[in-house]
């Protein structure tokens, strides 16, 4: 999974999460792929810094069976690595 940031002017955050066919043939497997990423965000919204729209493209059809803390894990270091994160503490 790969992580494409940039700062907006709109004063709030945009998420997208794109999953191409050449990952998952199946739309319902895409779609869930997408809906478990969305809920990961969802719930570590707090951590992510405002003003920013972000896209996370997804390359691995292993999301699908990834413990959803390990998906979790993924994402904070993806945001981590982007250098536009706040601290848990």
């Amino acid at each position: 999974m790969s992580l494409v940031f940039l700062k907006n002017e709109r004063h709030f955050t945009r998420i997208a999460v794109v999953v191409s066919k050449k990952v998952v043939k199946s739309a319902v497997k895409r779609n869930r792929i997408r809906r478990r990423v969305y809920e990961a965000l969802r719930i570590n919204f707090d951590l992510i810094p405002k003003e920013y729209d972000y896209v996370f493209v997804v390359f691995s059809k292993g999301l699908l069976t990834l413990p959803f803390s390990e998906l979790e894990k993924q994402l904070g270091e993806l945001v981590a690595e982007a250098k536009v994160c706040y601290n848990k503490e």
